[in-house]
């Protein structure tokens, strides 16, 4: 069964006054808590975690399978069902988890869909507080994918943007200008844009534009 990790876990880590938050290969970072990691100088290692780092056991023996009554199979099959009817982000939500967005998967993790419309919103630093720039990716490392995708939105700023990867973008609504070498090239809802690895560019939005991304290193 996967861990998910979020944010309250690396602030509480932080906390305790640690800098290393040790995982496996069966975890699962959300975007904020990736975020509250680098603010905090908290480092993700899949190395084991040394025996002073652990805490003690305790005394008392309980049965590794059942805890007061309840089976952990059954625990495991229950959150498994959730997962697939995309129900589990729900519940995640009611109990305080922080999670990105509602999904719902296959068992075997070759399909995975996304409601779009419970996904949450995190700000993109692009160097000035007052840009009001913001996204949230659906797609990634964690679904086994070597590309990325979501969204974003820009609302009437500008901001430069290194390319790093070959991107793709989708205006769904609003207006977006892309500058380079002095040439502005304005998309509107429909149209697509496409930028090569290594572009300096600028990016923009006379009013406020909303895209979808696709990302592929």
């Amino acid at each position: 069964m996967k861990k998910l990790i979020c944010a309250k876990e690396v602030e509480a880590l932080d906390k305790e006054g640690k800098k290393v938050m040790y995982i496996d290969a069966d975890t699962i970072i959300t975007p904020s808590a990736k975020d509250a990691a680098q603010a905090c100088g908290i480092e993700f290692s899949t190395e084991p975690e040394p025996a002073c780092c652990q805490e003690a056991a305790p005394c008392a023996t309980a049965a590794p399978q059942q805890t007061a009554g309840i089976d952990s199979e059954l625990i495991y099959k229950a959150l498994t069902a959730l997962m697939e009817k995309g129900q589990l982000g729900d519940v995640l939500n009611s109990i305080g988890q922080d999670v990105p967005y509602v999904s719902e998967a296959d068992a075997g993790g070759c399909v995975k869909l996304v409601r779009g419309d419970t996904a949450k919103w995190e700000v993109l630093d692009t160097g000035n507080p007052a840009d009001k720039v913001f996204f949230n990716e659906l797609i990634g490392a964690d679904d086994g994918s070597s590309m990325n995708a979501g969204f974003m939105t820009i609302e009437n700023c500008q901001f430069p943007w290194d390319v790093a990867c070959e991107e793709i973008y989708y205006v769904v609504e609003g207006t977006l200008t892309v500058v380079l070498d002095g040439r502005t090239f304005t998309a509107h809802p429909g149209d697509c844009l496409f930028f090569q690895n290594g572009s300096k560019l600028t990016f923009g939005s006379p009013d406020k534009v909303k895209v979808f991304y696709a990302t592929h290193a």
